[in-house]
Protein backbone atom coordinates (compact mmCIF):
# COMPACT_ATOMS: atom_id res chain seq x y z
CA UNK A 1 0.00 0.00 0.00
CA UNK A 2 1.16 3.68 -0.69
CA UNK A 3 0.81 6.17 0.55
CA UNK A 4 0.79 10.16 -0.78
CA UNK A 5 1.79 12.69 1.92
CA UNK A 6 1.11 16.64 0.87
CA UNK A 7 3.80 19.31 1.08
CA UNK A 8 2.18 20.20 4.05
CA UNK A 9 2.22 16.68 5.81
CA UNK A 10 5.94 16.00 4.95
CA UNK A 11 6.87 19.79 6.50
CA UNK A 12 4.71 18.90 9.37
CA UNK A 13 6.80 15.49 9.37
CA UNK A 14 10.06 17.57 9.12
CA UNK A 15 9.08 19.51 12.13
CA UNK A 16 8.32 16.49 14.53
CA UNK A 17 11.36 14.91 13.67
CA UNK A 18 13.41 17.99 14.11
CA UNK A 19 11.32 19.47 17.34
CA UNK A 20 14.67 18.04 19.38
CA UNK A 21 16.70 21.03 17.67
CA UNK A 22 14.18 23.82 19.51
CA UNK A 23 12.85 24.14 22.69
CA UNK A 24 12.14 27.89 22.56
CA UNK A 25 9.12 29.62 20.78
CA UNK A 26 9.99 31.96 18.46
CA UNK A 27 8.28 35.15 17.73
CA UNK A 28 8.71 37.92 15.10
CA UNK A 29 6.68 40.82 13.85
CA UNK A 30 4.92 44.06 14.26
CA UNK A 31 7.03 47.04 16.61
CA UNK A 32 3.82 47.88 18.08
CA UNK A 33 2.77 44.38 19.54
CA UNK A 34 6.50 44.27 20.80
CA UNK A 35 6.76 45.42 24.30
CA UNK A 36 3.34 43.43 24.90
CA UNK A 37 4.67 40.36 24.18
CA UNK A 38 7.64 40.89 25.32
CA UNK A 39 6.06 41.33 29.06
CA UNK A 40 4.04 38.23 28.56
CA UNK A 41 7.32 36.32 27.03
CA UNK A 42 9.15 37.49 30.39
CA UNK A 43 6.24 36.01 32.96
CA UNK A 44 5.45 33.23 30.73
CA UNK A 45 9.39 32.07 31.31
CA UNK A 46 8.77 33.11 34.77
CA UNK A 47 5.56 31.03 35.57
CA UNK A 48 5.91 27.96 33.10
CA UNK A 49 8.28 24.96 33.30
CA UNK A 50 9.26 26.25 29.59
CA UNK A 51 12.27 28.67 27.91
CA UNK A 52 11.39 32.23 28.08
CA UNK A 53 9.97 32.45 24.05
CA UNK A 54 12.88 34.38 21.83
CA UNK A 55 10.53 37.72 20.35
CA UNK A 56 12.30 39.51 17.34
CA UNK A 57 10.67 43.04 15.49
CA UNK A 58 10.92 44.25 12.50
CA UNK A 59 7.73 45.22 11.18
CA UNK A 60 4.08 42.74 10.91
CA UNK A 61 4.58 42.35 7.09
CA UNK A 62 8.38 41.14 7.54
CA UNK A 63 7.02 39.26 10.90
CA UNK A 64 4.41 37.39 8.49
CA UNK A 65 6.51 37.20 5.73
CA UNK A 66 8.74 35.18 7.87
CA UNK A 67 5.96 32.65 8.96
CA UNK A 68 5.14 31.88 5.67
CA UNK A 69 8.10 30.62 4.59
CA UNK A 70 7.10 27.34 5.55
CA UNK A 71 6.65 24.98 8.36
CA UNK A 72 9.62 23.48 10.55
CA UNK A 73 11.85 24.21 13.49
CA UNK A 74 13.84 26.57 11.70
CA UNK A 75 10.70 28.79 11.10
CA UNK A 76 9.10 31.20 13.85
CA UNK A 77 6.38 29.91 15.37
CA UNK A 78 4.12 33.00 15.77
CA UNK A 79 4.03 36.27 13.45
CA UNK A 80 2.87 39.54 15.64
CA UNK A 81 0.93 42.26 13.53
CA UNK A 82 -0.29 45.52 13.91
CA UNK A 83 -2.47 44.45 10.91
CA UNK A 84 -4.48 41.67 9.92
CA UNK A 85 -3.25 38.78 7.60
CA UNK A 86 -3.79 39.83 4.05
CA UNK A 87 -4.89 37.24 1.06
CA UNK A 88 -1.78 37.36 -0.43
CA UNK A 89 0.23 36.70 2.73
CA UNK A 90 -2.20 33.65 3.41
CA UNK A 91 -1.87 32.66 0.02
CA UNK A 92 2.38 32.78 0.30
CA UNK A 93 1.59 30.99 3.57
CA UNK A 94 -0.19 28.09 1.66
CA UNK A 95 2.50 27.98 -0.99
CA UNK A 96 4.74 27.30 1.56
CA UNK A 97 2.76 24.40 3.22
CA UNK A 98 1.55 26.68 6.07
CA UNK A 99 -2.08 25.86 5.53
CA UNK A 100 -3.56 26.18 8.86
CA UNK A 101 -3.17 29.46 10.75
CA UNK A 102 -4.38 30.50 14.26
CA UNK A 103 -5.12 34.01 14.20
CA UNK A 104 -5.22 35.66 17.94
CA UNK A 105 -7.04 38.95 18.19
CA UNK A 106 -5.27 40.41 21.65
CA UNK A 107 -7.19 43.60 22.02
CA UNK A 108 -7.07 47.31 20.55
CA UNK A 109 -4.60 50.25 20.34
CA UNK A 110 -4.58 53.53 19.30
CA UNK A 111 -2.06 55.89 16.72
CA UNK A 112 -0.87 59.07 18.27
CA UNK A 113 0.58 62.15 16.32
CA UNK A 114 3.12 63.29 19.23
CA UNK A 115 6.32 66.29 19.23
CA UNK A 116 8.42 67.43 21.70
CA UNK A 117 6.83 67.99 24.98
CA UNK A 118 8.06 72.09 25.10
CA UNK A 119 8.10 71.97 21.25
CA UNK A 120 5.28 73.60 19.14
CA UNK A 121 1.57 73.50 20.09
CA UNK A 122 0.61 70.88 18.16
CA UNK A 123 -2.51 70.16 19.88
CA UNK A 124 -5.11 69.69 17.59
CA UNK A 125 -5.41 67.81 14.31
CA UNK A 126 -8.07 66.60 11.76
CA UNK A 127 -7.14 64.17 9.34
CA UNK A 128 -7.05 67.15 6.44
CA UNK A 129 -4.44 68.67 8.05
CA UNK A 130 -1.89 65.71 8.08
CA UNK A 131 -2.90 65.43 4.80
CA UNK A 132 -2.13 68.71 3.37
CA UNK A 133 0.69 68.46 5.23
CA UNK A 134 2.03 65.16 3.88
CA UNK A 135 0.53 64.67 0.63
CA UNK A 136 2.33 64.33 -2.54
CA UNK A 137 -0.75 66.39 -4.04
CA UNK A 138 -3.34 68.90 -2.61
CA UNK A 139 -5.89 70.61 -3.96
CA UNK A 140 -5.68 74.50 -5.00
CA UNK A 141 -8.37 76.29 -6.68
CA UNK A 142 -9.96 72.86 -7.28
CA UNK A 143 -6.93 71.33 -9.04
CA UNK A 144 -4.31 68.73 -7.49
CA UNK A 145 -1.20 70.70 -7.91
CA UNK A 146 1.96 69.08 -5.91
CA UNK A 147 2.34 69.32 -2.13
CA UNK A 148 4.68 72.77 -1.53
CA UNK A 149 3.92 73.57 1.99
CA UNK A 150 6.17 74.51 4.31
CA UNK A 151 4.19 75.35 7.41
CA UNK A 152 1.34 74.18 8.95
CA UNK A 153 0.17 77.47 9.08
CA UNK A 154 0.50 77.48 5.75
CA UNK A 155 -2.97 75.53 5.27
CA UNK A 156 -4.59 75.84 8.80
CA UNK A 157 -4.21 79.39 10.67
CA UNK A 158 -5.20 77.68 13.89
CA UNK A 159 -1.91 75.49 13.33
CA UNK A 160 1.70 77.01 14.68
CA UNK A 161 3.53 78.84 12.00
CA UNK A 162 6.69 76.28 12.30
CA UNK A 163 8.07 74.00 9.74
CA UNK A 164 6.41 70.94 8.66
CA UNK A 165 8.67 68.08 9.66
CA UNK A 166 6.93 64.29 10.02
CA UNK A 167 8.28 61.11 10.96
CA UNK A 168 6.03 58.61 9.76
CA UNK A 169 6.58 54.33 9.81
CA UNK A 170 8.03 53.03 7.01
CA UNK A 171 5.72 50.72 4.40
CA UNK A 172 7.09 47.51 6.15
CA UNK A 173 4.90 48.43 9.64
CA UNK A 174 1.28 47.56 9.74
CA UNK A 175 0.91 51.31 11.55
CA UNK A 176 1.81 52.62 8.21
CA UNK A 177 -1.52 50.99 6.43
CA UNK A 178 -3.60 52.08 9.39
CA UNK A 179 -2.73 55.39 8.61
CA UNK A 180 -2.62 55.80 5.58
CA UNK A 181 -6.13 54.58 5.44
CA UNK A 182 -7.72 56.12 8.28
CA UNK A 183 -5.43 59.42 8.37
CA UNK A 184 -3.99 60.14 5.20
CA UNK A 185 -7.34 58.72 2.94
CA UNK A 186 -9.77 60.71 5.78
CA UNK A 187 -7.84 64.01 4.78
CA UNK A 188 -8.08 63.10 1.33
CA UNK A 189 -11.75 62.95 1.16
CA UNK A 190 -12.00 65.71 3.44
CA UNK A 191 -10.61 67.78 1.06
CA UNK A 192 -12.15 66.64 -1.88
CA UNK A 193 -9.02 65.21 -3.47
CA UNK A 194 -10.15 61.76 -3.40
CA UNK A 195 -13.13 62.35 -5.47
CA UNK A 196 -10.71 64.21 -8.68
CA UNK A 197 -8.51 61.01 -8.37
CA UNK A 198 -11.68 58.90 -8.58
CA UNK A 199 -12.99 61.24 -11.52
CA UNK A 200 -9.34 60.68 -13.22
CA UNK A 201 -9.12 57.22 -12.20
CA UNK A 202 -8.74 54.60 -14.63
CA UNK A 203 -10.01 50.99 -14.21
CA UNK A 204 -12.67 48.14 -15.71
CA UNK A 205 -14.53 48.07 -12.56
CA UNK A 206 -15.99 50.97 -10.26
CA UNK A 207 -14.27 48.64 -7.39
CA UNK A 208 -10.89 49.13 -9.25
CA UNK A 209 -11.49 52.63 -9.92
CA UNK A 210 -12.06 53.66 -6.22
CA UNK A 211 -8.86 51.43 -4.94
CA UNK A 212 -6.45 53.42 -7.57
CA UNK A 213 -7.88 56.85 -5.98
CA UNK A 214 -7.08 55.51 -2.38
CA UNK A 215 -3.86 54.20 -3.37
CA UNK A 216 -3.11 58.16 -4.70
CA UNK A 217 -4.22 59.13 -1.68
CA UNK A 218 -1.31 57.51 0.43
CA UNK A 219 0.89 59.44 -1.83
CA UNK A 220 3.50 61.03 0.87
CA UNK A 221 6.18 63.88 -0.28
CA UNK A 222 9.52 62.89 -1.23
CA UNK A 223 11.18 66.18 -0.61
CA UNK A 224 12.14 65.15 3.18
CA UNK A 225 8.90 66.91 4.73
CA UNK A 226 7.63 63.58 5.48
CA UNK A 227 10.35 60.91 6.21
CA UNK A 228 9.41 56.93 6.58
CA UNK A 229 11.32 55.52 9.78
CA UNK A 230 11.94 51.64 9.50
CA UNK A 231 13.07 51.20 12.77
CA UNK A 232 10.99 51.12 15.91
CA UNK A 233 8.80 53.74 18.16
CA UNK A 234 12.60 54.70 19.92
CA UNK A 235 14.03 55.66 16.25
CA UNK A 236 10.83 58.47 15.88
CA UNK A 237 11.81 59.45 19.37
CA UNK A 238 15.45 60.14 18.66
CA UNK A 239 14.09 61.84 15.51
CA UNK A 240 11.93 64.18 17.38
CA UNK A 241 14.34 64.72 20.46
CA UNK A 242 17.14 66.23 17.73
CA UNK A 243 14.01 68.18 15.54
CA UNK A 244 12.12 70.53 18.02
CA UNK A 245 9.87 70.94 15.09
CA UNK A 246 9.30 67.04 14.63
CA UNK A 247 5.99 65.37 14.79
CA UNK A 248 5.87 61.67 15.14
CA UNK A 249 3.58 58.51 14.80
CA UNK A 250 3.35 56.50 17.83
CA UNK A 251 1.22 53.98 19.19
CA UNK A 252 -0.92 55.23 22.70
CA UNK A 253 1.15 52.59 24.35
CA UNK A 254 4.68 53.99 23.78
CA UNK A 255 3.24 57.92 24.00
CA UNK A 256 1.84 56.60 27.57
CA UNK A 257 5.21 55.48 28.86
CA UNK A 258 7.15 58.82 26.98
CA UNK A 259 4.93 61.60 28.62
CA UNK A 260 8.22 63.09 30.10
CA UNK A 261 9.30 63.44 26.32
CA UNK A 262 6.07 63.89 24.04
CA UNK A 263 2.66 65.69 24.31
CA UNK A 264 0.32 64.58 22.68
CA UNK A 265 -2.42 66.40 19.99
CA UNK A 266 -6.10 65.73 19.40
CA UNK A 267 -7.46 64.43 16.66
CA UNK A 268 -11.15 65.57 15.68
CA UNK A 269 -11.33 67.27 18.98
CA UNK A 270 -11.02 63.44 20.91
CA UNK A 271 -7.60 62.69 22.78
CA UNK A 272 -6.33 59.43 22.60
CA UNK A 273 -6.77 57.47 25.30
CA UNK A 274 -7.80 53.49 26.47
CA UNK A 275 -11.29 54.94 27.33
CA UNK A 276 -11.83 56.82 23.92
CA UNK A 277 -10.39 53.98 22.21
CA UNK A 278 -12.52 51.70 24.36
CA UNK A 279 -15.46 53.56 23.07
CA UNK A 280 -14.84 53.80 19.49
CA UNK A 281 -14.51 57.59 19.58
CA UNK A 282 -10.96 57.95 18.73
CA UNK A 283 -11.24 57.74 15.40
CA UNK A 284 -7.30 56.48 14.15
CA UNK A 285 -6.94 52.72 16.64
CA UNK A 286 -7.26 49.66 15.50
CA UNK A 287 -6.97 46.01 16.34
CA UNK A 288 -3.67 44.06 17.11
CA UNK A 289 -3.03 40.13 16.41
CA UNK A 290 -0.58 37.65 16.51
CA UNK A 291 -0.57 34.69 14.40
CA UNK A 292 0.37 30.82 15.01
CA UNK A 293 1.42 27.88 13.26
CA UNK A 294 -0.97 25.42 14.35
CA UNK A 295 1.63 22.57 12.62
CA UNK A 296 4.06 23.68 15.69
CA UNK A 297 1.36 22.74 18.58
CA UNK A 298 2.43 19.81 20.30
CA UNK A 299 5.62 19.71 18.64
CA UNK A 300 7.53 22.76 19.34
CA UNK A 301 7.22 23.18 23.35
CA UNK A 302 4.78 25.84 25.08
CA UNK A 303 3.54 26.93 22.07
CA UNK A 304 0.21 26.52 22.60
CA UNK A 305 0.25 27.23 26.35
CA UNK A 306 2.47 30.63 25.22
CA UNK A 307 -0.63 31.20 23.31
CA UNK A 308 -3.15 30.62 26.13
CA UNK A 309 -1.51 33.00 28.44
CA UNK A 310 -0.96 35.25 26.65
CA UNK A 311 -4.80 36.03 25.80
CA UNK A 312 -5.69 35.20 29.29
CA UNK A 313 -7.99 37.22 31.34
CA UNK A 314 -4.73 38.05 34.14
CA UNK A 315 -2.39 38.86 31.11
CA UNK A 316 -4.80 39.92 28.92
CA UNK A 317 -7.95 41.53 30.69
CA UNK A 318 -8.54 45.08 31.62
CA UNK A 319 -6.56 44.68 34.86
CA UNK A 320 -3.74 43.09 33.63
CA UNK A 321 -0.31 44.15 32.96
CA UNK A 322 -0.82 44.89 29.01
CA UNK A 323 -3.62 47.22 30.38
CA UNK A 324 -1.24 48.54 32.22
CA UNK A 325 0.81 49.55 29.48
CA UNK A 326 -1.80 50.66 26.97
CA UNK A 327 -3.36 47.72 25.73
CA UNK A 328 -6.96 48.35 25.20
CA UNK A 329 -8.87 45.26 26.01
CA UNK A 330 -10.57 43.54 23.96
CA UNK A 331 -14.48 43.29 24.90
CA UNK A 332 -14.85 39.96 23.09
CA UNK A 333 -11.49 38.41 25.13
CA UNK A 334 -13.35 34.83 26.14
CA UNK A 335 -14.73 34.03 22.46
CA UNK A 336 -10.84 34.68 21.34
CA UNK A 337 -9.64 32.53 24.66
CA UNK A 338 -12.04 29.74 23.44
CA UNK A 339 -10.83 29.65 19.81
CA UNK A 340 -7.21 29.34 21.15
CA UNK A 341 -7.94 26.70 23.34
CA UNK A 342 -10.01 25.16 20.30
CA UNK A 343 -6.87 26.28 18.06
CA UNK A 344 -9.65 27.07 15.70
CA UNK A 345 -7.78 28.35 12.17
CA UNK A 346 -8.79 30.30 9.81
CA UNK A 347 -11.38 29.57 7.22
Amino acid sequence: MSVKLTASALAIAAVATTAAARDQVQVAGSSTVLPYASIVAEAFGENFDFPTPVVESGGSSAGLKRFCEGVGENTIDVANASRKIKDKEIAACAEAGVTDIIEVRIGYDGIVFASQINGPAYNAFEPADIFNALAAKVVVDGALVENTNKQWADFNADLPASDIAAFIPGTKHGTREVFEVKVMEAGCKATGAYDIYLANATGDSEKAKKKAASKACYEVRTDGVSVDIDGDYTETLARIDANPNGIGVFGLAFYENNTDKLKVATMSDVAPSTETIATGEYPVSRPLFFYVKKAHIGVIPGLKDYAEFFVSDEIAGADGPLSEYGLVADPELAATQAAVAAEETMK
